[in-house]
């Protein structure tokens, strides 16, 4: 979109009318529901969880045609009162954006360059790394001759995109590597 700039000061200048008149008394409050109204007419209202943390705020999604229009926090949850903090606000754009990657990217050792694998290759070749690490790190017995089946080699760093039985598993399957060092994004 291309503005002149006499099309920017016509802006310019009403948004300035705007707001003046938000400070002479006059009550916006209704201007801005229509204009959201506007935005979600015909939307269907769908209420589910936000998946980024152990609260699980109720988020309230307007779909339209199939499309998420609009996410907002549920005022009737305990919780968070219909707030949303900056992860559960992003939803949308998460979801609608399309500068997500969703194709596996690779860039070699020295490269600056990614190129696109298949998922075959890239889910084989972490398994390999992942068992190469294992096999090389792994600590059996401590100094004292006690058994600990411990992987100090490697970290894993959780995701809040992931739910709580995503976590769960993680989590387990780290513990059977003997992995020991393990945090969570959402903690952070």
């Amino acid at each position: 979109m291309e503005f002149s700039r006499r099309g920017f000061l016509k802006i310019a200048g009403a948004g300035i009318a705007g707001l003046s008149l938000g400070q002479l008394g006059f009550d916006l409050e209704p201007v801005k529901a229509y204009a959201f109204t506007m935005k979600i007419e015909g939307a269907k209202e769908v209420i589910s969880i936000c998946p980024f943390c152990s609260c699980g705020c109720n988020t309230i999604f307007s779909v339209k045609d199939g499309k998420i229009v609009s996410v907002e926090g549920d005022p009737d949850y305990p919780v968070s009162e219909g707030a949303l903090c900056a992860k559960g606000a992003a939803l949308l754009s998460m979801h609608g954006e399309g500068h997500r990657v969703t194709k596996p990217l690779y860039r070699a050792p020295y490269s600056d360059t990614w190129e696109e694998k298949s998922w075959d290759w890239m889910l084989e070749r972490i398994a390999r790394r992942v068992k190469e690490t294992r096999d090389g790190n792994f600590i059996a017995k401590d100094d004292k001759g006690r058994q600990v089946n411990r992987l100090e080699a490697m970290f894993q760093l959780g995701t809040s995109q992931m739910d709580n039985e995503e976590c769960a598993l993680s989590h387990q399957m780290l513990r059977s590597l003997g992995v020991v060092h393990m945090d969570h994004q959402a903690r952070i």
